[in-house]
């Protein structure tokens, strides 16, 4: 029996080795950590159950069947992160580069199909090369197979793409169609051809980290959703992510225990918005100051900086926040923020996430560029996403809520449940200069008249009082008494329920 154990470990111990320390030193030297380390980190201590340690690869082609290491180049399994289960597989480089063949496929296609039938969410940890060529298209199967089960898995279970090395030609496709796609600067790139193919074909010279680096995805493309320094910030940011997602569609948010008190006011927010209606203030500080403790989770914090969207707790309880930034842009909604927005409240109603909107929005960005850049569609993305979610809202209008704007932000009019505004809010078609302009066209020659008609059409346009003596607006509350109302607003909402129409699937307008 002792032999047997014995040659069980030694099977072990070289399957653990990877590609042999050669290649795990290079790794190191490269300022990236093994696979195995990496899940290591990510799972809470010794919970990670490894699963499929000893399959090899099944080619004999180009000299193949000479090489063969334990595990074919990606650890798959599953363990929990703070006490949750949750599945991963993480790409090893030591072993044929990462590179996907057809039981490499194999093993991840059933570490998805596991998380599924567990309704846990899995994370993928990339660090490859693509394909492995000298299997053809047996390798590509396997992609094929692979992303078929993201495509299921949306809108189930939460799935989160960690890039942590190269990630290049049909690797970037199943990051792409997961929930979240976060990467490491200097160390991680994406792109369909890399930058010899690019040169090739279009002549330009660009180095992989100008073509497909974090600062990138981060801050152009919008591809991925946050940048980390190293593997350790980023796969600690993972766990904290992970504490904030349901663990399906159908689990209800994760509640964990606070030290805050739902009836906690901020007597400070009372002076958050400047007496100039064109002095900026900064829509993070009263996020901070609403969220349990201080904890927000931000996304997509360098990708369209006009609009904050990320996680929080409200009583223990995960809530999406949604809120126009005055500092960039003056909280205007452009492709790139409706976008950004769109996606976001899409992934809360899927998964039975709240929604608190902050709304400081002057209208849509005007110019050719945007007009042109599809500005129309892209605007129609939010708006489609707040009518459609069925999650409970709760809106609040810090100050201003101008024209078209006004309406796709959560308004009452597409599903808000509850929307309040503070005192200094002003709800209106535009600018009150703007209008008088439009309206007493024939006084703009005298100053004192436009000024007076300005200020004419101030007090009675841009009230938040107007809107409430409608019902459009179901309270003006104090500033200061901004998290309790919230607080209230969403427990009495935890019930909530919506029929919508029956169909096949809707077609939003991507």
């Amino acid at each position: 029996m002792k032999d047997i154990i014995d040659k069980l470990e030694a099977r072990r111990q070289a399957a653990r080795a990877g590609g042999g320390k050669a290649r795990i030193d290079a790794q190191h030297k490269r300022g990236k950590l093994t696979a195995r380390e990496r899940l290591e980190l990510l799972m809470d201590r010794d919970s990670f159950e490894e699963l499929d340690m000893f399959v090899e690869h099944r080619s004999s082609d180009f000299g193949m069947e000479k090489q063969k290491i334990a595990g074919d180049g990606v650890v798959t399994g599953f363990g929990t992160v703070n006490g949750r289960t949750v599945f991963a597989f993480a790409k090893d480089f030591t072993v044929f580069g990462g590179s996907l063949s057809e039981t490499h496929a194999q093993k991840i296609i059933k570490i998805q199909d596991m998380a599924m039938r567990a309704r846990a969410p899995i994370v993928g940890l990339f660090d490859a090369g693509g394909a492995r060529i000298q299997e053809g298209v047996a390798s590509l199967g396997g992609y094929g197979e692979v992303f078929k089960r993201n495509v299921l898995a949306s809108g189930v279970i939460p799935q989160i793409s960690v890039i942590m090395g190269p990630c290049a030609g049909g690797d970037v496709y199943s990051p792409a169609m997961t929930d979240f796609i976060f990467m490491v600067r200097d160390t991680s790139y994406m792109f369909v051809t890399g930058p010899e193919v690019v040169k090739t074909v279009t002549n330009e010279i660009v180095t992989a980290e100008e073509l497909g680096g974090a600062s990138v995805h981060a801050a152009k493309s919008s591809i991925a959703d946050g940048a980390y320094d190293n593997d350790v910030e980023c796969l600690l940011q993972m766990r904290r992510l992970i504490d904030f997602l349901p663990a399906s569609f159908s689990s209800g948010v994760p509640q964990w225990p606070s030290l805050d008190t739902a009836a906690r006011e901020e007597a400070s927010l009372d002076t958050l918005v400047p007496d100039n209606p064109n002095k900026p203030y900064d829509i993070k500080e009263l996020i901070l100051k609403v969220v349990d403790e201080g904890d927000f989770f931000e996304l997509s914090e360098a990708f369209a900086r006009n609009i904050v969207t990320g996680f929080g707790r409200i009583e223990g309880r995960t809530t999406g926040f949604v809120a126009n930034q005055p500092m960039v842009l003056a909280g205007v909604l452009d492709s790139d923020a409706s976008r950004k927005a769109a996606r976001f409240v899409r992934f809360c109603d899927a998964f039975g996430i709240p929604i608190v909107t902050f709304v400081d929005v002057p209208g849509f960005l005007p110019g050719t560029a945007q007009e042109y850049g599809g500005l129309i569609k892209h605007g129609a993305k939010l708006l489609f996403a707040y009518s459609q979610a069925t999650v409970p809202l709760v809106t609040v209008i810090t100050r201003k809520a101008f024209g078209g704007a006004y309406d796709v932000m959560a308004s009452k009019h597409i599903g808000g449940d509850l929307n309040y505004a503070w005192p200094t809010a002003q709800i209106a078609v535009m600018g009150a200069k703007g209008a008088v302009e439009i309206i007493f066209r024939a006084d703009i020659g005298d100053p004192e008249k436009i000024a007076a008609r300005t200020k004419e059409y101030e007090e009675r346009f841009l009230s938040p009082f107007i809107a409430a003596e409608r019902g459009y607006i179901d309270d003006v509350i104090m500033p200061h008494a901004t998290r309790p109302r919230i607080a209230r607003a969403l427990a009495m909402l935890r019930g909530k329920t919506v029929e919508m129409p029956g169909r096949k699937h809707d077609n939003l307008p991507v």
